[in-house]
């Protein structure tokens, strides 16, 4: 039998975020949401609770934990909002993680202790607005500079995460940094400290959802970064990113099912208490089978994403697991949030009320680390299709 019960630890972790989630999230990131401000006190209380550091080596300021850990945290914080969760998950998965999987022991050094007590985020370039899911398109372009050691780079990336905070101290770009004997693109990842002449951060889009998060366009114009800048080996750019994907995928399979579960929560304190007919709507069947079928998307959801990051732990192949999870909980925080609206009509449909923040953050998951169409073509070639 396969036991998804926690230990009495993961459950410490998990009851120690969601009291935080709900007593320190909770009453303030409605207003951070309606005025797209970054919520950096709440950011510098995660980073004393040490949640920025949970999968990472003491050595380097980490809590000694695991990525399983990192998804108990990514859960309850999305349990409430996600834009607080996905500043942590892009922060982890995406900005220390790189560095921590492919660093040199200097760049391990220079970087990760600030990124893991929270005091700084990072984060990963790949996406460019001409590219989106095809990262071999990608046309960021660095050049080694023999005479002076340095790469020049040239490009823009899009719909980056934590690209533009004031704490933000570097960006990793995917780069084209020569051509590989079969003709394809040799791709690298190279760290650009926050700063740098030539890097320009642009204003933060105005999105749907995730409002209370940070998210830049960023242009390289003639950057030049020293060559030790280089993050692992050159030219392995592209596997290094497929690594941080298959996990991230099931970082954010964790904050779908928090927002999911959100939803319920929700719902389930609103049928109790909104009265119509003399009675709460709660009563009515067709509310309760709504509701019933949201839990059971969570919960589900939340197997998924426990089945991928035990994979993940124990060190097994987990990249198909990790595409299940991703696209399952994600569709399933789309269905809840839709049945959670319903289910509070008109309350439902406005920005104040915590399902309708749930309703403008839960299309992104179906789109962001790998699309659901992407996920569906991973796991069709796992079957051999």
């Amino acid at each position: 039998m396969v036991d998804f019960r926690l230990s009495e630890e993961q459950e410490a972790l998990r009851d120690t975020v969601r009291d935080f989630a709900r007593e320190q999230v909770a009453p303030v990131i409605a207003e951070h949401y309606e005025h797209k401000t970054f919520p950096y006190d709440l950011i510098r209380q995660m980073g004393k609770m040490g949640l920025f550091g949970l999968p990472f080596p003491e050595e380097h300021g980490g809590m000694g934990g695991d990525y399983f850990a990192l998804c108990l945290a990514l859960e309850e914080l999305a349990r409430i909002d996600s834009s607080v969760a996905i500043t942590l998950e892009a922060a982890v998965s995406l900005g220390a993680m790189p560095i921590h999987l492919f660093g040199t022991p200097e760049q391990k050094s220079r970087w990760l202790p600030q990124l893991t007590s929270g005091e700084a985020l990072a984060a990963f370039g790949l996406t460019e607005p001409g590219t989106g899911s095809d990262a071999a398109g990608t046309t960021t372009r660095a050049v080694l500079d023999d005479a002076t050691g340095e790469w020049v780079i040239n490009g823009s990336k899009a719909f980056i995460t934590n690209s533009g905070t004031d704490i933000t101290c570097l960006v990793t770009v995917m780069a084209v940094t020569g051509t590989n004997p079969d003709g394809s693109k040799e791709l690298s990842a190279i760290i650009v400290p926050s700063g740098t002449p030539g890097f320009t951060v642009a204003p933060g889009y105005s999105k749907v959802g995730w409002c209370a998060s940070d998210t830049h366009e960023l242009a390289f114009d003639d950057v030049r970064v020293p060559a030790e800048n280089l993050l692992g080996e050159r030219g392995r750019g592209f596997a290094q990113f497929l690594r941080i994907l298959d996990e991230g995928r099931i970082a954010i399979a964790a904050l779908s099912t928090g927002l999911a579960q959100g939803c319920v929560d929700e719902s389930v304190k609103y049928a109790r208490e909104r009265q119509a007919f003399g009675k709460p709507i709660g009563a009515n069947q067709a509310i309760q089978f709504m509701i019933a079928d949201m839990e059971m998307r969570a919960h589900t959801a939340r197997l998924a994403y426990y089945d991928a990051a035990s994979r993940l732990v124990a060190g097994e192949d987990f990249k198909h697991h990790a595409a299940l999870a991703k696209l399952y909980a994600s569709e399933a925080a789309m269905d809840n949030a839709r049945y959670a609206t319903q289910v509070h009509g008109g309350y439902g449909f406005m920005n104040e009320s915590a399902v309708g923040r749930f309703y403008r953050d839960a299309k992104i998951l179906e789109i962001g680390e790998g699309t659901s169409e992407v996920q569906r073509m991973i796991i069709a070639r796992r079957l051999g299709l």
